[in-house]
């Protein structure tokens, strides 16, 4: 996405140590007595009384993906009870919900077509005067009759349950819990939610630990596991190595699982680069060396994921392909927003470059990148200025197989170079001084670490940073209309510098 939302935010804590400990305990037996249930009798009724309470409570989390379609109703995937709840007393219970979410549109979509999504609800008698942001409401009937309804996530006494099942493999029912081999997770480790503004939910636990749950699923490996899996194979420190993760496993023999939450190593004392670069803006200071590191950091992923992963060749059908696809998006933007309109015909200008080389028998490699790569995607420790990457999801509202797919390493570099430009607006530059400094040195480490220079490829990297500025302003239009400028202004440079000239990066030239 575009830039502007930090990787890494003020986590909030609620619950003693002590309390965590306790609740963690009393998960760990009750796993075993569980009732997990899959898709139920049981589970309808469970469902019915909960969807007056989802259907106004969902569309107001930003990881919901179907804003502006009202909610018609709720299909059950799997129901599980982790961790039960007393009929009296003031211990919480913990459900873990799969549903899908139906929704009105233009056309009606099958069951097993609509967003499935992953839901932790808390239950109580009565919520704590700390919870009370959390409430989602009270059922009026079914079996939570009675009972108060809320985001288990923001309670650490439920999330500590979810740390003690990572710290025990194993099934509970459709949940697979799993960890690296040789894993020792500390129980005692007090639990806190990150609350910035995420496409999935985030929760740190002490200084160790940060389990992302992934919120909108579907069957197959999420990248965002399968990538730092291979990278830690690969002996590749600059991305942190998840220790734990969970899954729900469908009873068809054929389906893929589905990623549901990895548990990685935390990064304590670390900054992410988007908020380094909007420091260095606000004290006048050069960005350059900061930038070249990171160019370098990226190099080496780069060059682990190649080594690790297959590549494949792009050839004269794949860059026409590439090419009609990046024009689609370009005319359906364009049909939405009309500022855009006149410089159509100079951006199409850099697909049918791209085009036109692989008709010429030019071709390139593609391999497993990180697929949304921006300063917000980075983190730099203070103790010894070590770049590192994260969040390998790529942009969660593409289809996970397109997430999947080898795609050239331009596209990570388009998306860091449209990020120098986003801090440089952002951060007030008054010249475009600052963001070309951080573009030639990001360029250079890539290019002193992989021995090839991006910009010596001008048509690939011009077509990935046009689209990415199309991309951009479809973006700011719809979601944050003030910072429309900011692409636009990319988008008048690109048109202008079509057929060659400035560094194809959209920053000022």
């Amino acid at each position: 996405m575009p830039e502007g939302f930090s990787a890494r935010a003020k986590a909030s804590s609620g619950g003693s140590p002590a309390a965590t400990a306790a609740t963690a305990a009393a998960a760990a037996a009750a796993a075993a007595a569980g009732r997990p249930v899959q898709a139920a009798a049981g589970d309808a009724g469970l469902l019915a009384s909960l969807v007056p309470l989802l259907a106004e409570w969902l569309p107001r989390q930003r990881w919901f993906a179907g804003k502006g379609r009202p909610i018609t109703g709720f299909t059950p995937v799997a129901v599980t009870e982790l961790l039960p709840s007393p009929p009296h007393g003031t211990s919480p219970g913990l459900l873990h919900l799969l549903v899908r979410a139906q929704q009105s549109g233009a056309q009606p979509e099958p069951a097993d077509a609509a967003d499935c999504y992953q839901l932790l609800l808390g239950v109580r008698q009565t919520l704590p005067p700390h919870l009370a942001p959390a409430l989602i409401g009270r059922p009026a009937q079914g079996p939570l009759h009675g009972l108060t309804v809320y985001e288990a996530l923001a309670d650490a006494r439920l999330s500590a349950v979810l740390l003690e099942r990572l710290r025990t493999p194993g099934r509970l029912g459709p949940l697979r819990f799993t960890h690296t081999p040789g894993a020792l997770i500390d129980p005692d480790l007090t639990p806190r939610l990150v609350t910035a503004e995420q496409s999935n939910t985030s929760v740190v636990y002490g200084e160790t630990y940060i389990l992302k749950l992934f919120r909108r699923v579907c069957p197959g490996a999420n990248p965002d596991l399968e990538l730092p899996l291979a990278l830690a194979r690969a002996k590749c420190s600059r991305v942190p190595a998840p220790v734990a993760w969970y899954e729900a496993v469908s009873p068809e023999p054929a389906a893929e699982p589905m990623t549901l939450g990895v548990l990685q190593n935390y990064l304590a004392s670390s900054a992410d680069g988007w908020q380094l670069a909007l420091n260095s803006l606000s004290l006048s200071a050069d960005f350059a060396a900061s930038a070249r590191a990171l160019g370098h950091a990226t190099a080496e992923v780069h060059l682990a994921l190649a080594d690790t992963l297959p590549t494949v060749t792009l050839r004269r059908p794949q860059l026409e392909h590439l090419a009609v696809a990046m024009t689609e998006r370009l005319e359906a933007t364009a049909a939405a927003v009309p500022a855009l309109r006149p410089y159509g015909p100079a951006l199409h200008a850099a697909y049918e470059s791209m085009a036109l080389l692989g008709r010429a028998g030019r071709t390139w490699t593609a391999q497993r990148i990180h697929g949304d790569l921006h300063l917000g995607q980075t983190l730099r420790t203070a103790a010894d200025s070590r770049w590192s990457l994260i969040d390998f999801e790529g942009e969660p509202a593409r289809p996970l197989a397109e997430r999947r797919r080898p795609q050239p390493v331009a596209r990570d570099l388009a998306g860091m170079l449209r990020s120098f430009d986003y801090a440089a607006a952002v951060g007030h530059a008054t010249s475009g001084a600052w963001s070309e400094r951080a573009r030639t040195a990001y360029c250079d480490g890539y290019a002193a670490t992989t021995g090839t220079d991006p910009r010596e490829d001008p048509a690939l990297l011009r077509a990935y940073v046009t689209d990415k500025a199309v991309y951009e302003v479809l973006y700011e239009a719809r979601h944050r209309p003030d910072w429309l400028p900011v692409p636009m202004s990319a988008i008048r440079r690109l048109a202008a510098g079509a057929h060659g000239g400035e560094l194809p990066d959209g920053g000022p030239a």
